[in-house]
């Protein structure tokens, strides 16, 4: 199969600027390559859209267990049983063998940990669910094949890591973490120092060598034949090294998503890219490239934070003024908002956007309710915050407040989510208001832990069929919403958002479908009082007064004060008003 000659120029001036047109041409026929070698799985369909029943479920394969049945099959079992029908994408973090961080630590790209199961299990996964695997795009186990070979010195594995003089001066390096960039290592019988990014155990990965990009191609098209409709590219943002810069969101990092995206394109148009890059809003937008040629998702790393933040001080201003810049980018992309994932909150997407002191009263707050707060290095410095580990729950409940009152304001948060423009991604532990496991982090060492505690299935469904429990009540308001929303084109990831600044208390939107004939006013009490609000009907051009609140089936009286108690949302179905919505 060749490429196609529009996609091959493409291809070829991306590798023209990282490697100059001499390597070129001999790279972009091992491209073509790789291609033939998938073709056969190539699918037929050459788009494949995203829409309002997009959710996606973030899970490790191994986060529900049951004595004597592999983990995958556990999963497959839960899903298939309280899942189906609502939620339609599964994000599997990474499955693969590991030999740390829960799995981003790789050391096999293409196998699936035997502990977890097999790739039949899976596919049987993806019969019922589309799948979302992880790229860990950025490095690789110390204990991989690649990196104990270049140990040895064998010549096949040279120069696929980063090997850096133990002077040399990286202090404009950007660090995601707070342990030294260099980790010595003895290679062949010399020391050396070899960039590591993450932790000593993950080794940062060598794009500068053309055989390293290939061998990411390789495995990109391989997920792309295991049907995978979504691949996530961890920590991408840091791929290309350049000393004297700050290492992150270069020039070489863009040209090699292009290059994964032209690749995918030609061969699995319907698989779609998301960038993992932690980093302030505007740099987080320019891994869309140009609207269509770059990832078609980002992720919304500022909305944890903010959201904490709107809730400890019941003023969701900051929060409005953020979603009032949040536009619609191309038809092709759209972003995925998370408010809990495997990781710790991140601090730096909230730079520019809360000040120093907002920051601190989120970190204060984290602090108070159990959450570890972790720390970098800035040039030496000085010490920033970078991540907090807490359970989205357990960060937002107020030990003072009864149980229905944490649970309408844990839920109102999650509303928050769902309404916004873009793919929700649902980490497992919130479709629960999981609490801090502070058990498993004494165990591990590992702050992180205190969200990612797993469950026994039987437990589980004992904790699910009991109708008075929090966990349970959580589950069946979270399902609820979920099944709205799927059924409104209003909330189409493509549609148009406008922010309504009507209240500090109320944190307010109007949505509207792609075509702009379904429209939903959402409205959520982020306070502890009750909320008396008017709608701008006039500025909005409504022309019709009474409307269906969607999640009480309520009848409400816009040309009236609308009441919202504590926490409760409303979602206004504007069917047959001619509600005026403009791009932000």
């Amino acid at each position: 199969m060749k490429i196609s000659i529009e996609n091959k120029e493409k291809i070829l001036t991306k590798l023209n600027y990282i490697y100059g047109k001499n390597k070129s041409q001999q790279i972009i026929l091992k491209i073509e390559s790789l291609i033939n070698k998938y073709s056969n799985n190539k699918k037929t369909s050459n788009k494949n859209r995203l829409s309002e029943n997009d959710l996606a479920l973030i899970t490790y394969g191994d986060n529900i267990a049951e004595e004597n049945e592999i983990p995958l099959k556990t999963l497959c079992k839960f899903a298939d049983e309280y899942l189906k029908n609502t939620i339609n994408i599964i994000h599997l973090l990474p499955f693969y063998p590991y030999s740390s961080d829960d799995g981003f630590s790789v050391i096999d790209y293409k196998k699936v940990n035997p502990n977890m199961g097999d790739w039949e299990d899976i596919e049987n996964i993806g019969s019922n669910f589309d799948l979302m695997y992880d790229l860990v795009a950025n490095h690789i186990s110390a204990k991989s094949k690649w990196f104990q070979e270049y140990l040895k010195d064998n010549s096949e594995y040279k120069d696929y890591f980063i090997a850096v003089d133990k002077d040399t001066d990286i202090s404009s390096v950007t660090r995601a973490r707070a342990h030294p960039l260099l980790t010595k290592f003895n290679k062949n019988e010399e020391e050396v120092y070899i960039w590591t990014t993450f932790s000593a155990d993950q080794i940062d990965i060598n794009y500068a060598n053309e055989k390293v990009l290939l061998e990411i191609i390789d495995v990109i098209l391989f997920y792309a034949s295991k049907n995978v409709r979504i691949i996530r590219l961890d920590a991408i943002g840091h791929a290309w090294k350049e000393i004297g810069t700050s290492c992150i969101n270069l020039k070489e990092t863009h040209m090699i998503i292009q290059l994964f995206r032209e690749i995918l394109d030609e061969v699995f148009p319907e698989v779609l890219l998301i960038t993992e890059t932690n980093v302030p809003y505007k740099e987080n937008l320019s891994y869309f490239g140009d609207g269509y040629n770059e990832a078609q998702l980002v992720y919304q790393f500022a909305l944890p934070t903010l959201v904490i933040h709107t809730y400890i001080t019941g003023d969701a201003s900051k929060l409005l003024k953020w979603a009032d810049i949040v536009e619609v980018v191309s038809e092709e992309t759209t972003y995925f908002n998370v408010l809990a994932t495997h990781d710790g909150v991140g601090v730096v997407p909230v730079k520019g956007i809360l000040s120093e002191e907002e920051v601190n009263k989120v970190i204060e707050n984290v602090e108070s309710k159990g959450g570890f707060v972790s720390y970098k290095d800035v040039q030496k410095v000085k010490k920033e915050p970078y991540e907090m580990n807490i359970t989205y729950y357990s960060v937002l409940a107020d030990p003072e407040e009864n149980e229905e009152i944490n649970i309408a304001k844990y839920i109102s948060s999650q509303a928050i989510l769902l309404s916004l423009i873009g793919v929700p991604g649902i980490y497992i532990h919130s479709l629960f208001g999981t609490e801090n496991y502070q058990e498993g982090v004494k165990k591990t060492g590992q702050r992180r832990t205190i969200n990612r505690r797993k469950f026994n299935y039987n437990e589980l469904k004992d904790v699910l069929a009991d109708k008075n429990s929090r966990n349970r009540k959580i589950f069946d308001k979270y399902l609820e919403l979920i099944k709205i929303r799927k059924t409104e084109k209003a909330f189409h990831p493509n549609g148009q958002q406008k922010v309504l600044f009507i209240e500090k208390g109320i944190f307010s939107l109007l949505r509207s479908s792609p075509d702009g004939h379904e429209k939903i006013i959402a409205l959520h009490n982020v306070t502890n009082m009750k909320q008396n609000i008017k709608i701008p009907k006039e500025e909005l051009a409504l022309n019709k007064n009474e409307v269906i609140d969607l999640i009480s089936k309520e009848k409400v009286n816009i040309s009236d004060n609308i009441c919202l108690n504590p926490y409760q949302v409303m979602w206004l179905n504007l069917r047959g008003n001619n509600a005026v919505i403009t791009s932000t």
